[in-house]
C-alpha cells in the first residue's frame, strides 16, 4: 500500500491548523465583543406624587329606603327620575293580615271599656271591689298599647320618601316581595355630587384636605377630570385596611350617580425636574455609557411615579443612561450602543 506523499500530508495540517486558529478567533471574538444596550437621556418635565384610589359617584344628599317587614309589593309609584316630598308614597306592601290583627285588638278594646264601665258602676253600688276596676282598668290599658303598636305596625307597610329630592332609582315592582333590608328606592337630590374613594390606610398620612386630584373615567376617557379633596373619616375599616375619603366635584362634571372613577390625589408637584424611565434604575443604580465603557452610578432620587423617577442628583443632563437597566453587566464592561451605527 503506498504512503501520502509529505507534501499531502503537509497541506492537510495547514488546512486544519488555519480551520482551529479561525474558530479560535471566532470564538475569542464572540466572547469578547461588547454588549449592545440601548440608552436614553433625561428629559426635563413636572412630577408628580400621587396616591391611587378606586371611588364612585354619590349625591352629597340622598337616602336608601328600605322595607322594615317581609311581605308582598301591592303599589308602587313608578316615579323613577321624578321629584317627590317628605312623606310621598313611593310603595305600599299587602297589610291584610296586620290590619286584621288591628281590627280584632280593636274589638277586644271595645268589649275591654264595656266591662270596665260595668265595673266602675258596680263599684260605685258598693257592689264590686276596687280591686276588680283596678285589673279592668289594666286590661284596656294593655289593649291601648297592643292597638298602638299594631297601628305602628302598620305604617311600616307604607314605604314613604325620606326627604325632598328625586327618586334617583327604584328597584321595587308589584308581585314582588319586599326583604327587609333590601333597597327598593334612592332618593335624594341629583346634584351636587362627590366622590367616595377607599384610600390605603400606608397612604392615608398623605391626603389631606383641599389637595386636588385628577380622575379617569372610561365614560369619558378623553377627558381632564378633576375634584378636590373634602374631608377624611376619623376611622379607617381594619378589615379592608382603607379610610374613606370624600372629594368634592365641579356642578358642570359629566359624571353621573353611580359611575366608579380612579382617582390620583396630588400630593406634591415638582416643576422643571429632570426626569428617567423607570425602567433604567434599579433600586439607586443606573449604567451610564462613557465612552464604550457602562459605568454603575448611584443616583439620588425624588418622586417615583409609574413611568418616570425624578433624580435630583447623580447625573448630568447629557448623561447616556443604559435603558432597561442591564441586570447581566458588569462595572467597567464595554458595551456598543445599538443605534450608533
Amino acid at each position: 500500500m503506498r504512503s501520502e506523499p509529505k507534501i499531502v500530508k503537509a497541506l492537510r495540517y495547514l488546512l486544519f491548523l488555519a480551520a482551529f486558529v479561525a474558530a479560535a478567533a471566532a470564538g475569542y471574538w464572540y466572547w469578547t465583543r461588547p454588549t449592545e444596550v440601548t440608552v436614553v437621556s433625561p428629559t426635563r418635565g413636572d412630577a408628580a406624587e400621587i396616591v391611587y384610589a378606586a371611588g364612585i359617584i354619590e349625591p352629597r344628599t340622598w337616602a336608601k329606603v328600605t322595607s322594615l317587614v317581609r311581605e308582598r309589593i301591592v303599589w308602587v309609584c313608578n316615579c323613577e327620575g321624578e321629584v317627590v316630598s317628605r312623606a310621598d308614597e313611593l310603595a305600599r306592601l299587602d297589610n291584610t293580615e296586620a290590619a286584621a290583627v288591628l281590627a280584632e285588638l280593636r274589638e277586644r278594646h271595645k268589649l275591654a271599656s264595656a266591662e270596665r264601665d260595668r265595673i266602675a258602676l258596680l263599684v260605685e253600688r258598693n257592689v264590686a271591689k276596687q280591686s276588680e276596676l283596678d285589673r279592668a282598668h289594666s286590661a284596656v290599658a294593655q289593649l291601648d298599647a297592643l292597638i298602638a303598636g299594631q297601628e305602628a305596625r302598620l305604617a311600616n307597610y307604607v314605604l314613604a320618601a325620606p326627604s325632598d329630592g328625586v327618586v334617583l332609582r327604584q328597584d321595587a315592582e308589584v308581585g314582588e316581595i319586599g326583604e327587609p333590608g333590601a333597597v327598593l328606592f334612592w332618593v335624594g337630590r341629583p346634584s351636587p355630587l362627590i366622590i367616595v374613594a377607599e384610600v390605603n390606610e400606608e397612604d392615608i398620612p398623605r391626603v389631606e384636605a383641599g389637595q386636588r386630584a385628577l380622575l379617569r373615567s372610561d365614560a369619558f376617557p378623553a377627558r381632564e377630570l378633576a375634584a378636590e379633596v373634602e374631608s377624611i373619616t376619623p376611622k379607617g375599616d381594619p378589615v379592608t385596611k382603607t379610610y374613606r375619603v370624600r372629594l368634592s366635584l365641579p356642578e358642570d362634571t359629566p359624571l353621573r350617580i353611580g359611575m366608579s372613577v380612579d382617582v390620583n390625589i396630588v400630593i406634591r408637584v415638582s416643576r422643571d425636574a429632570l426626569l428617567l424611565p423607570t425602567q433604567a434604575i434599579a433600586g439607586q443604580s443606573i449604567f451610564v455609557v462613557e465612552g464604550d465603557i457602562a459605568r454603575k452610578r448611584m443616583l439620588e432620587t425624588g418622586i417615583r411615579g409609574t413611568s418616570s423617577v425624578e433624580v435630583l442628583a447623580g447625573i448630568a443632563q447629557d448623561a447616556r443612561v443604559i435603558s432597561p437597566f442591564p441586570e447581566e453587566i458588569a462595572d467597567g464592561e464595554r458595551v456598543r450602543i445599538a443605534d450608533a451605527d
